[in-house]
């Protein structure tokens, strides 16, 4: 104990970086669950639209199929894109048992006052009863409030999924340096006696001190920023107004919550699993290394490390071939290329002593410094992977990441640029129908509408695709570029569908059940198929095929495309489309480049900027991986610099050689970096060309550049203040 107590006093520096990347990644995991805790919780609304009704009427507005789930059958429902009006008969019967509330004219929902086992008894299956504060689904606010902490609750998972990645990183790079460090020091240990299951609980224990410590720090910190965090993610427009994240004290029974529960011992898991394997190999150094003093680094990777790094690459090459051959659109899809890219960043960091040095080796560097610098990073290698591999994770991270999302949002703007085929489109609400008649100089008017139909896929799964319903199939044929692979569009009818490769049966001639929008089951045949495509290419059904509920009246028009003869006045066109297309509702007549750009702005804001956060976490940690590390091995080298000075070196001439081991450690990490965003966006690249996606890969060159210059400018600053140490 007193030897271990000795090394903390003493080793505090060289674990103080370990203890900060605890306490960043425990006070990160406390802040998103606190987040997810709140969104989950939802704001807390009072009953608004039938608040002065005890018992609230909404009618039928969910699917509820039979599905095999193993040897059972069970239930499962969905969303009706067209939910039912509450009918005239049922309206008529409620009105029996006392006064009934209509909101205006809608018929989605109305109020009784009447006892609710009545209510229920006149009801029956017709519609759902609603009491209490279940009132509140009612409302239109409490759709969009759950429609609002979908991408939350994204953000959130994938935030705290980043964040623990990088810190049980961080976490294992900074004991494993310090194993090599101590490599001297741990041989003392044994020649005195020590065993090795000494050393290693020594190390251990270490990790046990700092993982404690650390997780409390790192509560404290979570408990203090989950406020503050809620606020910046209203204000950054990823949460609603809403959204907050109550403050919490450590001093109450805060610290007894889930959030913090889970912070805290995910924290000391990292702070013991990142030490493991390095008390391994500590536990394996022999009472000779106590006499060597080579400064040249020799057998750099173990077996172990080896085995792992080699089955990490394996594993991460092969899922994504895997994904390539058996479902290549769901790279496009931002779980995959979130995560995905995670398995092949690690495999590289945990090469990374075998990588750095033939890349180090490839630098020409000019002078007598240029070749210290060079020299001493190919013989350290060590200490050259320890800087490189954290500036590794941060430039892949940002190539991957917001190089992926501006691949597909770019893939799908041109795949909807190749599909349009109109001059004008107008969109709102309830438009008028127009046929080629109505507008001068068209050669063709398709007005369409949003739908859905759904599809139980092997009996065990109801899949909802989203659809157009159109007018006229030929106008359809004539204002677009659709990718058909099989059939004809032009023979769409009343008894007949248009799917995509997606779907389980996709032969033309075969027929298909389906759920309409309505919940209406039909059987349909497929009368064309399209391609797979970035997942915008959805199903097609005629007009008659989406209603506003059983019987009730066709889905209102929402889009009008419009194809121009030659030579046709597009203006006098347009004013016609704006006096008569919009039916009094608003519609907006705008030329097809005009709407492609309003409908795909490229990465949507929201996204970017939640992207750009989560770099933001990961470069915080570089930049504490960085500084402890480099702080670390300049406490040992201080024989070395003195031979440098005895040798004739200025004080210059050897702050220069740092910087620049400094900066060569940078590059080589970004070089590997690069190296794996372009394996995992050229993976992207071949999965949107698997899917007739047009294929333009995008390089945030300059988020990668930015990131690489803080990592060199942390770098060089830190070797600076460690020279003069």
């Amino acid at each position: 104990m007193s030897v271990f107590l000795a090394s903390l006093r003493v080793r505090w520096s060289s674990l103080l970086g370990a203890f900060v990347a605890v306490t960043l990644g425990v006070g990160l995991t406390a802040v998103m669950g606190l987040g997810l805790d709140a969104s989950l919780a939802g704001p807390d609304r009072p009953v608004v639209r039938f608040a002065g009704s005890p018992v609230v009427v909404l009618g039928q507005d969910r699917l509820t199929v039979p599905v095999r789930r193993g040897p059972d059958t069970t239930r499962v429902s969905k969303p009706l894109a067209h939910p039912h009006p509450v009918d005239t008969a049922l309206l008529d019967d409620l009105r029996r048992l006392g006064p009934v509330r209509l909101d205006g004219g809608a018929r989605d929902a109305v109020g009784v006052d009447a006892p609710v086992r009545a209510v229920r008894d006149a009801v029956g299956g017709r519609a759902r009863v609603l009491t209490g504060d279940d009132r509140r689904q009612a409302d239109p606010g409490t759709a969009r409030d759950a429609a609002a902490m979908v991408a939350v609750n994204s953000f959130l998972g994938t935030a705290g999924g980043v964040a623990a990645f990088v810190s049980v990183f961080v976490t294992a790079s900074t004991f494993a340096f310090v194993v090599a460090l101590r490599r001297r020091e741990f041989g003392l240990l044994r020649m005195a006696g020590a065993t090795p299951g000494q050393v290693r609980r020594q190390l251990l224990g270490e990790a046990l001190a700092v993982g404690v410590a650390a997780s409390v720090a790192g509560c404290v910190l979570g408990a203090w920023g989950g406020p503050r965090f809620g606020a910046a993610l209203v204000d950054a427009g990823i949460a609603p107004g809403w959204f907050t994240i109550p403050g919490s004290s450590l001093l109450t029974s805060a610290p007894l919550s889930w959030p913090f529960q889970l912070a805290f011992w995910a924290g000391l898991l990292v702070a013991l699993s990142g030490a493991w394997v390095a008390s391994r190999r500590a536990g394996r150094i022999t009472p000779t290394d106590a006499l060597r003093d080579a400064s040249v680094d020799s057998d750099v990777m173990p077996r172990s490390r080896r085995f792992i790094g080699a089955a990490l690459l394996a594993c991460g090459l092969g899922l994504l071939l895997w994904t390539l051959v058996t479902d290549p659109s769901s790279l496009l899809k931002r779980k995959t290329y979130t995560i995905q890219p995670m398995i092949l960043i690690t495999a590289a960091a945990a090469l990374a002593p075998l990588l750095v040095r033939p890349v180090v080796r490839a630098l020409r560097l000019p002078g007598a410094v240029g070749l210290l610098v060079r020299e001493n990073s190919g013989a350290s290698v060590r200490r050259t992977a320890a800087v490189a591999a954290p500036v590794l994770v941060t430039v892949a991270l940002a190539g991957s990441l917001l190089g992926s999302a501006q691949t597909v949002s770019g893939a799908k703007a041109a795949e909807a640029r190749q599909r349009t085929a109109s001059d004008l489109v107008v969109t709102g609400r309830d438009l008028e129908p127009l046929t080629r008649r109505d507008v001068p100089g068209a050669a063709a008017v398709s007005a369409s509408a949003s739908t859905a139909v759904y599809v139980r896929e092997e009996g065990s799964a109801l899949v909802r695709s989203d659809a157009r319903a159109v007018r006229d199939p030929a106008a359809l044929a004539a204002t677009s570029r659709l990718p058909v692979v099989a059939g004809d569009v032009r023979d769409l009818d009343d008894r007949s569908i248009v799917v995509n490769e997606e779907w389980a049966r996709r032969k033309v001639g075969q027929h298909v059940d389906v759920w309409l929008g309505d919940g209406r089951p039909a059987r349909l045949r497929i009368v064309a198929v399209l391609a797979r495509g970035s997942g915008d290419n959805g199903a097609y059904v005629t007009s008659a095929n989406a209603s506003l509920g059983r019987g009730g009246a066709a889905v209102p028009v929402d889009r009008v495309d419009v194809r121009l003869t030659a030579g046709a006045d597009r203006g006098r066109a347009a004013a016609v489309l704006a006096e008569r297309g919009g039916g009094g509702s608003g519609g907006e007549v705008r030329s097809a480049e005009a709407w492609l750009a309003a409908a795909h702005p490229g990465t949507k804001h929201q996204t970017r900027l939640g992207l750009l956060m989560l770099l933001g976490i990961s470069l915080v940690y570089t930049g504490i991986s960085l500084a402890s590390t480099l702080l670390m091995a300049a406490s040992v080298r201080g024989a070395e610099l003195r031979a440098l000075r005895l040798a004739g070196a200025t004080r210059w001439q050897v702050r220069g050689v740092l910087a620049g081991e400094a900066v060569v450690a940078v590059a080589a990490g970004a070089v590997l970096g690069l190296a794996v965003t372009a394996v995992n966006l050229g993976g992207l690249a071949a999965g949107l060309a698997r899917v007739s996606v047009p294929v333009g890969v995008v390089v945030p060159w300059g988020v990668v550049g930015g990131a690489v210059g803080v990592c060199a400018v942390v770098a060089v600053g830190v070797a600076g203040v460690g020279v003069r140490r």
